[in-house]
């Protein structure tokens, strides 16, 4: 299961739309891994006013891993957290995340390329 819903939270799902905040609150506690990568680039990126900061280690073991390819695989919890933080966010390999500022089309639409997917490949990413 990707995350643990409130009774609360499902009740409000059952009734109709999801307060953004709410959703955003459970994506962050039922994946903390996923939560604190996000969350430490957004500062990161917001810090140094790149255009966007990424993240290249690799997660410390499979649950981790886990969190982040159920949050930024899912539209719903990686939208949520792009408008919690006003960002836009990508990701690579399993464990690459990028944070961009929105105004960063070109740097984020270089590191959507497959050109960029082929370049980040590592052999021992391959399991990943």
């Amino acid at each position: 299961m990707s995350l643990t819903v409130s009774n609360d939270l499902l009740d409000q799902a059952k009734a109709g739309d999801v307060d953004d905040e709410a959703f955003v609150a459970c994506v962050r506690d039922s994946l903390p891994y996923a939560w604190s990568v996000i969350s430490e680039l957004v500062e990161q990126r917001y810090r140094s006013g790149a255009e966007f900061t990424d993240n290249t280690v690799p997660p410390p073991d499979e649950s981790a891993r886990g969190q982040l390819l159920r949050c930024l695989a899912s539209d719903s919890m990686r939208g949520a957290l792009e408008r919690h933080f006003g960002v836009r966010l990508a990701f690579q390999n399993c464990h690459r995340v990028a944070v961009f500022h929105p105004s960063a089309t070109e740097a984020h639409a270089e590191f959507v390329t497959a050109r960029s997917q082929i370049l980040n490949q590592m052999p021992e990413l391959v399991d990943c």
